[in-house]
């Protein structure tokens, strides 16, 4: 396998899952206008794609099968296209927005009617007999408008990076490098272009370098635009495991306190033991219950705490009150804080129960 078609694999790898991601992410917010660019783009460079093996493996300015090529151009310009226009209605007012994206539209539908026309009017022979002056002309339709938009795009993704939330930033600075090395790209693609209109020879290195600043240009822009997606995700994944523990850790403590309370439940149908220590659905719900059931259970046992000798430790004196509770012993009159939390959020709350809750697992039942 050659270097090019190794990054071939790695882009794919990169870019059907990446838009997979946007799709899912568009379907929760339909009307994000912002979103429906990015997915676009990430539509237009996933068309390109097949197309673009299907032209066959051919670096500019050697062209392949004229159709497929062109098709694989124009799902490129819709691309950068769609790039500008995500920038355009993330930082301006819609209307504005919406005039910026017309006048972004001109040079575009330019460059997509030259490679048309010069397509229409290539001859029909193999890619290898099309005249100089055609693949010229059709390349260099398409790598101005590509490096146009993808400089215009690098320009727009620095200043837009700097008032953006700290995962979006890191994002949009990761798909301004790509950018950066697309439009140096794209700039030596013109020269290579030129070069071969005027019928030079072309230096080997630098077909070599266009290939090398291209492709990791494409796969650094899947990367800087999945990003703030991705991050949220992992943040969110995180939480997820951190309730899962913390669910399982308080297991001792509120199974006392279920006994002893059951009618505090917050859910009539209990999970079997073995589901609710299989189960990964509902965490937070389950989590959250937990947490308040746990609460309550103290606070409705804290006056027999109050009404014992504050020697030992907590643990023992609350396997103690929970005894007299279970003999219906008298309720005395006067609760006391249990547990105290360090501060006033539900997982500091979570974070004292936890201790309270490991405590007492090695206390006697």
């Amino acid at each position: 396998m050659n270097s090019k078609v190794a990054l071939l694999v790695v882009q794919g790898m990169i870019l059907y899952p990446a838009l997979l991601w946007k799709l899912y992410q568009l379907t929760r917010a339909p009307r994000d206008v912002a979103r429906w660019m990015v997915t676009a783009c990430l539509a237009c460079f996933a068309a390109s794609y097949p197309l673009g093996l299907l032209a066959g493996d051919v670096n500019q300015p050697d062209p392949g099968s004229i159709v497929p090529l062109l098709f694989q151009h124009i799902f490129l310009c819709g691309l950068v296209y769609s790039l500008a226009c995500f920038f355009l209605f993330s930082a301006l007012p819609v209307a504005q927005a919406r005039r910026r994206a017309w006048q972004e539209a001109v040079p575009l539908g330019t460059a997509i009617l030259v490679m048309a026309i010069d397509a229409v009017l290539m001859p029909d022979v193999p890619p290898a007999a099309y005249p100089r002056a055609g693949v010229s002309i059709f390349y260099l339709a398409a790598d101005l408008y590509l490096t146009y938009g993808i400089a215009s795009a690098c320009f727009f993704a620095r200043r837009y990076a700097r008032g953006a939330a700290p995962d979006l930033a890191r994002g949009l600075l990761v798909a301004s490098l790509g950018f950066a090395f697309g439009a140096v790209g794209g700039a030596t693609l013109i020269a290579v272009v030129l070069v071969h209109w005027v019928g030079a020879t072309i230096p080997l290195l630098l077909v070599q370098a266009t290939v090398f600043l291209v492709f990791p240009s494409a796969i650094l822009l899947v990367v800087g635009l999945s990003y703030p997606g991705v991050a949220t995700r992992l943040a969110a994944a995180r939480v997820w495991r951190q309730h899962l523990r913390t669910y399982h850790q308080i297991g001792p403590l509120w199974t006392r306190l279920h006994q002893a309370f059951p009618e505090d439940a917050l859910s009539r149908t209990p999970l079997t033991p073995w589901r609710d220590a299989l189960s990964l659905r509902g965490v937070h719900r389950r989590y959250y219950r937990r947490v308040i059931e746990c609460r309550d259970g103290l606070v409705r046992i804290s006056p027999y705490l109050a009404h014992l000798d504050h020697d030992g430790s907590l643990a023992d004196r609350l396997t103690e009150a929970l005894r007299a509770h279970a003999r219906s012993e008298p309720v005395p009159e006067k609760g006391m804080p249990v547990a105290t939390p360090d501060g006033g959020g539900l997982d500091d709350d979570a974070r004292a129960l936890v201790t309270l809750s490991e405590s007492l697992r090695a206390a006697p039942a």
